[in-house]
Parts: structure tokens; C-alpha cells; sequence
């Protein structure tokens, strides 16, 4: 019942490229970066439990990993999301590890250091040589292959929405899997999961990994769109915005992300045209509105609505 939905929602998202222009697209292809990187958080959070206050840092790493790779290896753009996604995953699944000690509060504390230090990291002298220090790294927008009668920002949607379409058939395809279920488990009740034969050390360590790995391809995205990173792109905000995301658009769900990714890039704007003085305030104000409003999520209302109906 569902894949008629699927089917629409990819068909409207084709359309938008038609409808689209300019500096429209770019936001669409920001909405699609940060809607992988917000599903590779729910994975972690919504899915498995665990409480990360820093998945901006795996953004970054992503970011900065298809940077290099573009500016000092001359790599194709196409093939440093890949990349991204196995730095981002073999540097979750090492951190993730010894953080199996910690959980709730203490993770989250764990994670929210990683958040802070990874700015400074990137501006580190020893490091500046690849990563650029303070001054960052200037990408090239790619063209469109093969002659395709497209504009870069039409081509770079493109690309994005059908790395998007793999990365949710892959996060579908894992959580209805019994790795999915194990997921679940240990996040309803970790004792009794492991009782019936969890590996809980390798469920949560490997769950670590596959959503610092998404949120990697998020930030990959995200790098050649704006065709620039730098270390103060990459703010604690950034990781606060990705776990207001995912709590926006529903913890727990998979069609969440998109809301959330779409509260992520338009709400603060909006904010500030409201009030240039207070944006903030007014930022604060509408996610209020939002958690009386819809306590669950965009998508808890949906499931409610679509109930009762």
C-alpha cells in the first residue's frame, strides 16, 4: 500500500526540476542532504535509542572528506559520497565502540564533545595543508554528464535525489530486516534483548557506524552544492538543528527526515524576515508552536489523522 506513495512523492520530486530555478534547486538539494543526514540520526536515535549531541561532526567529516578528495586527490565528485559514507562509518563504528560504556545522558554528553571539537580540529596547523585552516576549501560545481541538456543546479538535484532514493531503500531494506528488529529491541529494552541473544555491543557499535556513515553523505552533498567548506560551518548548532529535525518530523520514522530536513532550511530564514532584531525569538516561538501542536512529529499527526480517518 505504501509504494503508490513512494512512487508519487519520487514523481513530485522529479517535477520540482522542472518547476524549480536557480537558487530554489540549490535549496532542494539542501533539503535532500540534510533529509539523509537527519535518517542516518534517527537510525541512532529513534530506531536504537542512543542520544547524540554531536552527528554535526560526522557532517562535517563528510563535507570535508569529499573536499579533499576533490581539491588535492582530483576524484570525481560522484565518487566521494561513497568515500564519505566509509570515513563516516569506519570513524562512528571506532568512536561508537568504547562509548557502549555510556548511556543516555553520558552518551549524549560523549557525543556533544565530539560536536564541539571537530571545528577546532579542522582549523588544527598541522592539518591545514588538507583541510584549508580557517580559509576552507572552494569546490567546483559539476556539470551535467553525457551532454544532458541541464544546468549545473538542475544536474546536482538530480544526482542528489537519486542518492537519496538509494540511501532510504537501504535504510528500509536494514530496519525491516532482523538487524532492524535487533535495533529495536535494544532500544525497548536492552536487558531483555540481550537475554534472547542480542550482541548488543555489536548492534550498537555497528548502528553508530551506519548513521555516522549517512550523515557523511549528507554532509558530501551538502559540500558540493555550496561548493565551499570551512570549520565554522560546522557549529555546535548544527548538531542541535539535526536533533530538532529528526524530533520535528517524528523520532522513529522514516518520512520524517523530509520534514524535518524542510524545517531545518526554511524555518530560520523565515524567522528572520519576520523579525531581522529577534529571529531566534521568533525560531523559538514556532518549534514551541510545533511541539504542543504536534507532540509526536509531522508524521505522529499524519499516523493520527490517517487513523482516524
Amino acid at each position: 500500500m505504501r509504494w503508490p506513495w513512494v512512487l508519487l512523492a519520487i514523481a513530485l520530486a522529479c517535477g520540482l526540476l522542472f518547476v524549480l530555478k536557480g537558487y530554489q534547486l540549490f535549496q532542494a538539494t539542501m533539503v535532500l542532504a540534510y533529509a539523509i543526514a537527519l535518517l542516518g540520526l534517527n537510525m541512532l536515535t529513534g530506531y536504537n535509542g542512543q542520544i547524540s549531541l554531536g552527528h554535526g561532526a560526522f557532517f562535517a567529516l563528510g563535507a570535508y572528506a569529499a573536499g579533499i578528495l576533490m581539491e588535492h586527490a582530483g576524484a570525481p565528485y560522484w565518487a566521494t559520497v561513497p568515500a564519505a559514507a566509509v570515513v563516516c562509518l569506519a570513524v562512528g563504528y571506532l568512536f561508537g565502540r568504547p562509548a557502549l560504556k555510556l548511556e543516555g545522558l553520558y552518551l549524549a554528553l560523549a557525543t556533544f564533545a565530539l560536536g564541539v571539537a571537530m571545528p577546532q580540529l579542522l582549523k588544527y596547523k598541522h592539518l591545514e595543508a588538507w583541510t584549508g585552516g580557517v580559509q576552507g576549501i572552494v569546490l567546483i560545481k559539476p556539470d551535467a554528464p553525457f551532454g544532458l541538456p541541464l544546468t549545473q543546479d538542475q544536474w546536482l538535484y538530480v544526482f542528489a535525489l537519486g542518492v537519496t532514493v538509494v540511501m532510504f531503500l537501504i535504510a528500509h531494506n536494514l530496519l525491516s530486516s532482523g538487524t532492524g528488529r535487533a535495533m529495536r529491541a535494544i532500544r525497548d529494552h536492552a536487558m531483555a534483548a540481550e537475554a534472547m541473544g542480542v550482541d548488543n555491543r555489536h548492534y550498537k557499535s555497528m548502528t553508530f557506524g551506519v548513521s555516522a556513515a549517512f550523515t557523511g553523505v549528507g554532509g558530501a552533498l551538502s559540500a558540493i552544492a555550496v561548493q565551499f567548506v570551512s570549520p565554522d560551518s560546522f557549529t555546535l548548532f548544527l548538531s542541535i538543528s539535526l536533533l530538532v529535525g529528526i524530533v520535528v518530523g517524528g523520532v522513529g520514522t522514516l518520512w520524517g527526515a523530509f520534514f524535518g530536513a524542510i524545517f531545518i532550511m526554511f524555518v530560520p530564514n523565515l524567522a528572520e524576515q519576520v523579525s531581522k532584531a529577534a529571529p531566534w525569538a521568533v525560531y523559538g516561538v514556532v518549534l514551541i508552536a510545533i511541539m504542543f501542536a504536534m507532540p509526536g512529529g509531522v508524521m505522529g499527526l499524519l499516523n493520527k489523522l490517517r487513523a482516524r480517518a
